[in-house]
Parts: C-alpha cells; sequence; structure tokens
C-alpha cells in the first residue's frame, strides 16, 4: 500500500461513485417505494435479464468491429476508464470499431452479476479477449464494471471500467 492508501477500498470507491454519477447524469432513480415487493423483484429481474443481453451485444458488436450497434447501445457521453487509467468515449470507440485497429479471436465474459436499482443497472465480469491490436497479439483476462441507464430510447450503456490485465495463470 504506497503511501498507507488501499487501492482496492479506492476502486470500490470510485465505481460506487461513478455508478452514482451516472444516475445523477442518465435519469435518476425511482424514489417512490413499489406497492408490490413482489413485482419489484420480477421487473428487476427482467430489467437484469434485459440488461445482460444488451451486455453480452456489446461485447459481441466489440468482438466484430459492429460500429452501428456499438453506436446504439453506447450513451452519447459515455466514458470509458481503462485499468491503466486512460479515458475512453464514445467516438474513441466508433473510430476503432470503424479502423478495426483490433480484430478479435476471443471477446466473451464469465462469471457476469448484473443488479439492478431503479433505472440503474451495474454489470461486473470477467473478460477473455484475444487477438491482435495494431499487428500486436494480446492474450488478456481483466474484470470489467460497465453502468447501464434506462433512458426514453432504452438501458444505455454509459460508464465502464477494467481492471489491469491478471496475471497470466499456467
Amino acid at each position: 500500500m504506497p503511501n498507507g492508501i488501499c487501492w482496492n477500498r479506492l476502486s470500490a470507491i470510485f465505481v460506487a461513485l461513478a455508478a452514482m454519477a451516472a444516475v445523477a447524469l442518465f435519469g435518476g432513480l425511482s424514489v417512490a417505494a413499489p406497492a408490490n415487493k413482489t413485482h419489484s423483484a420480477s421487473a428487476s429481474a427482467d430489467a437484469a435479464k434485459v440488461v445482460a443481453a444488451l451486455d453480452t451485444e456489446f461485447q459481441r458488436a466489440v468482438k466484430n468491429n459492429d460500429a452501428a450497434a456499438i453506436d446504439r447501445i453506447l450513451a452519447d457521453n459515455f466514458v470509458l476508464v481503462t485499468g491503466r487509467g486512460q479515458a475512453q468515449d464514445k467516438a474513441e470507440q466508433l473510430r476503432e470499431a470503424r479502423d478495426r485497429s483490433a480484430t478479435y479471436e476471443h471477446q466473451e465474459d464469465t462469471n457476469r452479476t448484473v443488479r439492478v436499482w431503479g433505472n440503474t443497472a451495474v454489470v461486473t465480469a470477467l473478460l477473455w479477449a484475444k487477438g491482435s491490436e495494431n499487428g500486436k497479439p494480446f492474450d488478456v483476462k481483466l474484470w470489467f464494471t460497465d453502468v447501464y441507464v434506462r433512458t426514453s430510447k432504452g438501458w444505455r450503456y454509459v460508464f465502464g471500467q477494467a481492471s489491469l490485465p491478471l496475471p497470466a495463470t499456467r
């Protein structure tokens, strides 16, 4: 822990703050308590299924460099923070897809969890990405967190954060 800072705790706090910021910026939470808890749980489960399918569609769009699908899924003010601390916006994501700077053999996730709070959903999963970028091969596994917000046009991916690549296991 350099300088006494707990980086895991700071990362968790950053993700929570980012999710709250996304809620504030992209539609907020419903503040009315549901009259029927069963209905609320059912609605959350249905929303979780929709968001899980949308996140799978996004991973497939990245793998296939499908700029049209990426454009449809990402919010206009989308931000991705990489494990190395670089921020990318929607325009950069679209440019990379159109330029096909990366080609993928694999772009799939496992260990996915989707949590829904009103109009906000948070997806956490372990991603395996393998391919080449600008002619250089890569084969990495990393954790990511994606934040989706329900808008008048449906669910949109508003914020993502990725871990550093995990150490290779043999």
